[in-house]
């Protein structure tokens, strides 16, 4: 039973997680043999610089380091930001820490628009090695590799539990053929292996010496989805994960070797992988593409899921700001939608293959979103360690930041030639990011809430004098030591008073997972606190949840701002506060009981 449950697990990580890294080989030696004669002994050295990329990189730095650091599970960028602020004292240190990972969360952003956009048109371009399709046109495989992303983007809404059973086996599939390929071409020149020593790799960078370093920026595709590794974590559990790692480290070490023996025998390729299995079996050419394709709009789903956590991850520890939530599965709450997410990034997945057009165009501006957020991690890690006085995996982990900054410095040079991209693809979140928390600051020190002790003697004095509403009101703060102007101007301007009014404060938890919400007494007549305590990435149900204890509400009142400003800053906050969902919209309250209160506020 339990041999099943891992091979199952295994078998769905496979789909789930590994899409990324497991369609690199497509593109990555295309792309990297196109920096480099193409001699026996700088193939060995581009074969080994791609194995031990895979081995520090991925294998070292996330199967190992971080998948260590993760909480009750889960992974990420945003993991690592609650582990290490409570481990620290100093406010400029928290500060950074927060600054360093809302860059992360950004890079990733960068990165889940170029993903989809160079897997899919990489996967299209092999239509080209198809009798009579040679002379199809760049635009018209554009075209479909378009009208692919539309299509899965479209889906999203509907939810992906029902097909999602069917991405593991068909990935594994996709593996082993990777496998089998590399075996034959292997067996054809088996001298290959020998790339499996590192000191192939250190011979071609000490012999290229900058155009060596250069090509770093290259090898690093191999890695992608690396990360995804980390962040994904939470869906299966670190053990599927790690023991499936293995399988896929062999089948694309396989195939790496494979491709290098190829290009030995074949100088001339262009587009390795594809060519490579034409050559072997031409008669199976179209399965393969047809299944490389499949594999890639796979490897564009995980990244697209893996999105819509880390938006909702945002919202729930208030670094972005409420954004419409739907959720796609009655079983599992954690399979969400985000609609205008969704759309964002298929405008700018559309936007990089309009702008682009060709796959090895596109590996020009992929990389630095990737090698940052690997540096991040790799900062974030060391300091974790250090912290913890765990002194080897310290050492360690900083020997890894110094090459993964090794990484980032060598794709720099892509910033001319399309690498900005990645920086204005993830300074829009950055920017949303910054000014949205600058923003809450802002507007929670201009509302200037009113002090308990100050509003409870106020409160005594109208709830015992003036004529109360039967039912029970609620209203949301949250933190119950200063009270929400919201709340005063409804109860002493208006003379709204219930005879049970409710004041609901959900508090954020340490950790990811765990929802619990109790009575935390009378603070007067008539004015209790129910606090709810969840975790960052929790998705919580607040109406069953009040419903559970017993809370049958008559009307729910929410603060809403008018903003006005003179200021460019807080008139894009205003505006982004304006078209976001409020507060009682996120969680999905009961609209018919909903009452909002206006201040208007000047910024």
């Amino acid at each position: 039973m339990l041999y099943r449950e891992t091979i199952k697990g295994i078998i769905k990580s496979l789909g789930l997680v590994f899409g990324d890294i497991g369609t690199s080989p497509i593109y990555t030696l295309t792309v990297i043999l196109l920096m480099t004669s193409l001699t026996e002994s700088h193939i060995l050295g581009i074969l080994s610089l791609i194995i031990w990329t895979l081995i520090i990189v991925v294998s070292i730095e996330y199967t190992w380091l971080a998948m260590s650091l993760g909480q009750k599970g889960e992974g990420g960028t945003i993991v690592l930001r609650e582990i290490l602020i409570p481990m620290l004292k100093s406010g400029r240190q928290i500060g950074f820490v927060s600054l360093l990972s809302f860059i992360g969360i950004s890079l990733l952003f960068g990165d889940g628009v170029i993903t989809p956009a160079i897997s899919i048109l990489s996967a299209v371009e092999g239509l080209k090695l198809i009798p009579g399709l040679e002379g199809m046109g760049q635009q018209t495989l554009v075209f479909i590799a378009a009208i692919i992303a539309i299509t899965l983007f479209a889906v999203q809404k509907k939810g992906t539990e029902k097909v999602a059973g069917a991405f593991g086996p068909l990935m594994f599939l996709w593996f082993i053929a990777l496998a089998v390929s590399g075996i034959v071409s292997i067996i054809q020149v088996p001298s290959v292996l020998k790339a499996i020593n590192p000191y192939y790799a250190i011979i071609f960078l000490l012999e290229n010496g900058i155009a060596g370093f250069f090509v770093l920026s290259q090898v690093i595709l191999c890695a992608t989805g690396g990360e995804a590794l980390f962040a994904d974590m939470g869906q299966l559990g670190r053990l599927p994960i790690v023991r499936a790692w293995k399988f896929v480290f062999v089948t694309l070490l396989l195939n790496y070797l494979g491709q290098g023996a190829y290009v030995i025998g074949h100088p001339e390729a262009k587009s390795v992988l594809f060519e490579m299995i034409f050559f072997q079996a031409h008669i199976l050419y179209i399965p393969f593409l047809v299944l490389s394709i499949i594999a890639t709009v796979i490897a564009s789903q995980a990244m697209i899921s893996g999105m819509f956590s880390i938006v909702y991850q945002g919202m729930t520890t208030r670094i972005l700001p409420m954004l419409k939530v739907d959720y796609t599965s009655r079983k599992l709450q954690s399979q969400i939608y985000i609609d205008s997410a969704n759309w964002f990034l298929l405008f700018s997945v559309l936007m990089v293959m309009i702008i682009f057009k060709e796959s090895r165009s596109l590996a020009a501006a992929y990389g630095l979103a990737v090698t940052g957020d690997m540096v991040l991690t790799g900062v974030m890690m060391s300091w974790i360690f250090y912290l913890r006085k765990k002194m080897s995996k310290f050492t360690i982990a900083i020997f890894i930041t110094i090459i993964d900054i090794a990484f980032l410095l060598s794709s720099l040079h892509k910033i001319p030639s399309g690498g900005y991209w990645s920086i204005i693809l993830a300074s829009i979140p950055f920017s949303v990011i910054i000014i949205y928390i600058s923003g809450q600051k802002k507007l929670g020190k201009t509302l200037s809430p009113m002090l308990l002790d100050d509003f409870l003697k106020e409160y005594d004095k109208f709830y015992n004098n003036m004529p109360k509403i039967k039912g029970t009101a609620l209203f949301f703060a949250r933190e119950i030591i200063k009270i929400p102007p919201y709340i005063a101007n409804t109860m002493f301007k208006n003379n709204i008073i219930y005879e049970d009014n409710i004041i609901v404060s959900l508090i954020k938890t340490e950790n990811p997972y765990g929802v619990s919400g109790s009575f935390k007494g009378d603070l007067a007549d008539g004015l209790r606190v129910f606090e709810i305590y969840m975790g960052y990435m929790e998705v919580v149900d607040v109406e069953a949840l009040l419903k559970e204890n017993g809370i049958e509400e008559k009307t729910i009142f929410y603060g809403l701002e008018d903003i006005v400003s003179d200021n460019v800053i807080w008139r894009i906050y205003s505006t982004i506060k304006k078209v976001t969902p409020a507060f009682v919209q996120f969680y999905k309250l009961p609209p018919h009981k909903l009452h909002g209160v206006i201040s208007r506020v000047e910024m």
